[in-house]
């Protein structure tokens, strides 16, 4: 059996997988991305930080992005301690800073395809079935379309942490379980045009959001872990259209032990995941994933600073988690 071989792997077609693939790519390694589901596909984390910016420039899909259409916002309303007040972005001498309501399935077409025209082999739909561990080191993939080889394997298939089970990696909580609730309603809510908006209340916290011109977005978290109907959704959204049942996601704060290794990197939620109120889930994603991909280029280079490459990563996940899991305490302090 012929066995093709790659320098890089990713596995999970996201905005973290695509990143990371692109990075790789135009280092000019041989990248192969694997991706289990068809795009389009409907995925929540459609609110984007400004401080993505840069990195879409980075990645040379900036102008794309802009030209998509999605819908802007200087700020997000808030309603947490004090009553409703409006918390912007901020600004510097270019303008007032704007974060995206980009729909998810546009936003990672435009990643892909970039991904496909910098000389990504993609494999759509293809699922990874099996890590390929030779020596304790993670060599290739098995998968729904064949068995594929490389000297790097990246995980960015999201929370389910495929990776690190195959290898048996300590995935630690730092949480309580936690599970999101989300939806989509279509019609027209006045009060929800110009910005996002999360409401904190006794029992935990709800988001809402205008995605796109007619559909609304919504997230509702409790504390206590009580369980939402499924054709719950947000008293705004009162007379507008559920767009199907609601959904499920497990949000509780959680970390790879070793986010890379001898072999393999962690990118996104399958390194380290906490829950939707941190704000920038995509951007850590997209983060992760030129990280991931930088260092896997210093490797190529010059093999001996692998062990050097793997120890940065890891500290790198562990500081930024840290720090936003600290954010996130205070912010609930009220409620424990």
């Amino acid at each position: 059996m012929t066995v093709e071989m790659y320098d890089v792997i990713v596995v999970g077609g996201g905005p973290g997988g695509s990143a990371a693939a692109i990075s790789c790519a135009c280092a000019n390694l041989r990248v192969l991305l694997l991706e289990k589901l068809p795009f389009p596909r409907e995925h929540p984390g459609e609110t984007l930080h400004p401080g993505i910016e840069p990195l879409l420039k980075q990645l040379g899909v900036l102008d794309r992005v802009l030209a998509a259409g999605f819908l802007r916002h200087q700020g997000t309303w808030v309603q947490w301690e004090d009553g409703l007040q409006f918390v912007p972005f901020g600004e510097d001498e270019s303008g007032v800073w704007q974060g995206f309501q980009a729909w998810r399935a546009d936003f990672d077409k435009i990643l892909l395809e970039r991904a496909k025209a910098v000389g990504v082999e993609v494999l759509q739909p293809c699922r990874a079935s099996r890590l390929i561990v030779r020596e304790e080191r993670a060599i290739g993939v098995e998968t729904s379309r064949g068995v594929f080889h490389a000297s790097i394997v990246m995980d960015a298939a999201g929370g389910h942490h495929w990776l690190a089970k195959q290898l048996g990696l300590q995935i630690r909580p730092y949480s309580p379980p936690l599970i999101a609730y989300y939806g989509y309603v279509r019609g027209n809510c006045p009060i929800r045009e110009e910005a996002p908006a999360i409401i904190a209340d006794e029992q935990g916290w709800t988001w809402t959001a205008k995605v796109s011109p007619d559909r609304y977005q919504w997230t509702r978290l409790t504390f206590n872990g009580d369980w939402v109907k499924r054709d719950w959704f947000p008293e705004e959204f009162s007379g507008l259209n559920p767009m199907g049942q609601s959904r499920v996601a497990d949000v509780t704060w959680r970390k790879v032990d070793r986010p890379a290794g001898l072999g393999y990197f962690l990118v996104g939620d399958a390194a380290a995941a906490i829950d939707p109120a941190s704000s920038h889930g995509v951007l850590k994603a997209v983060m992760s994933g030129i990280m991931a991909g930088h260092l896997a280029k210093l490797i190529f280079k010059d093999s001996q600073l692998e062990h050097k490459a793997i120890e940065e990563y890891c500290q790198w996940v562990r500081g930024w988690f840290h720090h936003d899991i600290e954010k996130l305490k205070q912010l609930y302090a009220r409620w424990d």
